[in-house]
């Protein structure tokens, strides 16, 4: 899955040369995707398989340390976990991105 660099802010500290690599990886985590639901105008779950939870954790991790503006939480959800994305009202145009790159 191709990840369109449209999501990536300008707020965004990742060097330019790395960001291919890390929308890569939000594009591997995205074909994981069992379901989402926009919960808020500021908040995005994502259901994955359990087994996913260290990689989306390191991503979620390494994307945090660039772009402050990201909250992002785990949770629980049977044999589930659910990866919780949130941003500020100023952010929500990345969280719409993500939406759509993740359901594609």
């Amino acid at each position: 899955m191709t990840v369109p660099e449209d999501w990536v802010p300008e707020a965004c500290t990742l060097p330019t040369s790395e960001r291919p690599l890390r929308l890569a990886e939000f594009g591997e985590l995205f074909t994981w995707v069992l379901r989402s639901e926009r919960v808020h105008d500021t908040r995005l779950d994502l259901v994955l398989p359990a087994d996913v939870e260290s990689a989306a954790r390191d991503v979620a991790r390494r994307e945090s340390e660039c772009c402050s503006f990201f909250t992002f939480e785990f949770d629980g959800a049977g044999d589930d976990v659910v990866m919780r994305i949130e941003v500020p009202v100023a952010h929500t145009d990345v969280l719409d991105a993500i939406e759509r790159a993740q359901s594609q």
